[in-house]
């Protein structure tokens, strides 16, 4: 006859499993991605223009074509180039989003160690005097004193999945600080592009400008003599007065935009503005890049830093759910301390001296006057707040990318109006310049048609300068091809490093 089995380890054994299997489990809803959208154009109606020419300059829009990582680079400038590089070495607000990314990094490491039990050693020695009558005895107290040598280990079972899920969010919120980061990243280059081209534009209209005012001086001087002559009226030379006071006040604010815009970069390239002054980059330097991207709208939610933040700010708001939901049921928690007690130091090498314990505790909230119910329930709320933010995220980057599409054509037909104006004023200044060399007109006719001429070149600089400029949001707009990037800022290399992907 076989011995029978013990049924003390077939019990041990079978608790075990039951751990393991609850351990396997976490409460609450398990995150699932946002569906992208379902549309496959930005605009209604009338599809976009697959190119658009302007002054002979003409830019393609394509579907297949990915967002060049370093897409400033197209613009032809290499002082661009350094402007940019010098941003991304020196900003201080990327610098600051990359070290809010570490330590939220730091948090997730340290969350990780609910996942393994805490070990604690002690030695203590303390003089104390005691009386019986605490024991309910009687007798004289005394004193002595005590040495302890021990040492304690603790684990809490996560049957429910609570640090499970807490450990979820603080990986979901490293998410959100990446892609602060990356939308960091992005504002940079983009701010530090416009900037220049700003920058640029204002020179060229300064310039223009004091063309102006030098022709309208000249225009002045003639008038004047003109009027003491008989042969002209006085208004004459008051209305070109009013019009040299306004070339002149114009000058003002042209200034200041171009100042501002120094100031700018420097701040942008991490420099005060009295030590570092970006490179001159006249506007007629930067290129028009020709072939642009439309990425799909499925792909646009899976790029955009913004609309990968609201996706994990969702996360978070899921994984906190299954916290507030892992609240409501019992927490168990085993452990054990073993050490050596005496009253004299040389005492606790003996084995009399042993000391030990083991324990195991199952704390469940029979009644929290309805906290953790509602505890859940805003929880729930919040998911729901989170999930309504990122469809409209989703719904402002569909927006941005239509306005910018629209933008770009509008922009090609401004440039060929503009074209077409600078190029009659041209010829009109040339014809004129050709009467007066004749002897059929006066110089006055010259210095007017001189006038309108740099009118139209100050429009014409206006937009071009909008038409690089609307290029530039259409590679922001499409999430400033961060994920393309030889060599971007740490943690901002690829999608794949997005946590939990």
């Amino acid at each position: 006859m076989l011995p029978s089995t013990p049924r003390t380890p077939r019990l041990a054994t079978t608790v075990t499993a039951v751990l393991l299997v609850c351990a396997s489990c976490a409460v609450g809803p398990d995150f699932v991605r946002p569906s992208a959208p379902r549309v496959e154009t930005y605009l209604p109606g009338t599809a976009p223009a697959t190119t658009v020419v302007a002054e002979g300059r003409a830019q393609h829009f394509a579907s297949e074509t990915t967002v060049p990582g370093e897409w400033w680079t197209l613009f032809g400038a290499a002082a661009l180039d350094r402007s940019v590089s010098e941003a991304l070495a020196g900003n201080q607000t990327l610098a600051a989003a990359s070290a809010n990314l570490r330590q939220s990094e730091d948090a997730l490491r340290a969350g990780y160690g609910v996942y393994f039990p805490s070990v604690s050693a002690d030695l203590g020695a303390s003089r104390q005097r005691a009386t019986p009558a605490r024991l309910g005895a009687s007798g004289p107290s005394s004193i002595f004193n005590l040495f302890t040598l021990s040492g304690s280990v603790g684990y809490l079972l996560d049957v429910f999945g609570g640090a499970r899920r807490q450990n979820e969010a603080l990986g979901a919120e490293v998410d959100v600080q990446r892609n602060l980061a990356r939308a960091a990243y992005v504002t940079l280059t983009a701010n530090v592009v416009n900037a220049s081209i700003a920058r640029a534009a204002y020179r060229a209209q300064l310039i223009a400008t004091r063309q102006l005012i030098e022709a309208a001086t000249e225009q002045l001087g003639i008038a004047e003599a003109q009027a003491e002559a008989g042969t002209a009226p006085y208004t004459a030379v008051l209305s070109l007065r009013a019009q040299l006071a306004g070339l002149q006040a114009s000058l003002a604010p042209l200034e200041l935009h171009a100042q501002q815009a120094d100031h700018l970069l420097s701040v942008l390239a991490g420099h005060p503005p009295t030590e570092w002054s970006p490179p001159d980059i006249p506007l007629e330097t930067f290129a028009l890049p020709q072939d642009l991207p439309t990425a799909l709208p499925s792909s646009l939610v899976r790029q955009r830093p913004d609309v990968l933040e609201a996706e994990a700010r969702l996360h978070v708001a899921s994984a906190e759910v299954g916290v507030a939901t892992a609240q409501l049921f019992p927490t168990l928690t085993v452990g054990a301390s073993g050490g050596r007690v005496a009253n004299e130091w040389h005492d606790l090498r003996t084995a009399t001296s042993n000391v030990w314990s083991s324990n195991a505790a199952l704390s469940a909230p029979l009644f929290t006057g309805g906290s953790s119910w509602f505890g859940r329930k805003a929880a729930i709320d919040a998911y729901q707040a989170s999930f309504a933010d990122y469809r409209q995220v989703v719904l402002g980057a569909l927006e941005q990318v239509a306005d910018t599409l629209r933008a770009l054509e509008h922009d090609a037909e401004a440039v060929r109006a503009q074209t077409e104006g600078l190029s009659a004023a041209q010829s009109a200044l040339e014809i004129t310049e050709a009467n007066y060399r004749a002897g059929t007109t006066d110089y006055l006719a010259v210095l007017v048609a001189t006038a309108q001429y740099q009118n139209a070149q100050i429009g014409h600089s206006a937009a071009i300068a909008q038409r690089l400029q609307d290029t530039v949001a259409l590679y922001v707009a499409l999430g400033g091809g961060w994920w393309n990037a030889s060599s971007p800022p740490p943690g901002l290399a690829s999608p794949q490093a997005q946590h939990g992907r």
